[in-house]
């Protein structure tokens, strides 16, 4: 309860943590073996539903559900199959890591500042480097298998 004095603004006593010294701040840090790899799936699986509901990440999602299949018809090694799909998945990286930089810097306020400008920026810069690199693969691909 705040105690008043007539010429001093209310006060609080200080809050008292529950938590012990040793404690961590996240229990993850303490898992170990296959608890901490089940639990890092499930963050991982609600990274991608949360990826899910950007739109750019849909649509290249639902690209590399054509295109992924596609490279093990186009590709004539292993290695020409990896370089495809690899690249199609590269973007799809690229886009949620994106997201997080922009969701980051959401999250410190919505006034504009040019390291905020900057890191989206170069995040968006890092999607359309991935998006270049997919399209010359592809097109190199598709050149040497019908010409």
């Amino acid at each position: 309860m705040p105690t008043t004095t007539p010429n001093r603004p209310a006060t609080t006593a200080p809050a008292v943590s529950t938590r012990s010294a040793r404690e961590p701040v996240n229990a993850q840090k303490q898992r170990t073996g296959l608890a901490r790899m089940l639990h890092a799936f499930g963050y991982s699986m609600a990274g991608l539903r949360a990826g899910w509901g950007e739109t750019a990440f849909r649509q290249e999602a639902l690209a590399a559900l054509v295109l992924v299949p596609l490279s093990f018809w186009l590709g004539r090694s292993w290695v020409e199959v990896a370089l495809l799909a690899g690249t199609v998945l590269a973007v799809m990286v690229v886009e949620l890591l994106n997201t997080g930089i922009e969701a980051a810097i959401d999250r410190i306020g919505p006034e504009w500042h040019d390291l905020s400008k900057r890191a989206k920026d170069m995040g968006s810069a890092a999607v359309l480097l991935s998006l270049l690199l997919c399209f010359g693969v592809w097109t190199a691909a598709l050149w040497t298998r019908l010409v």
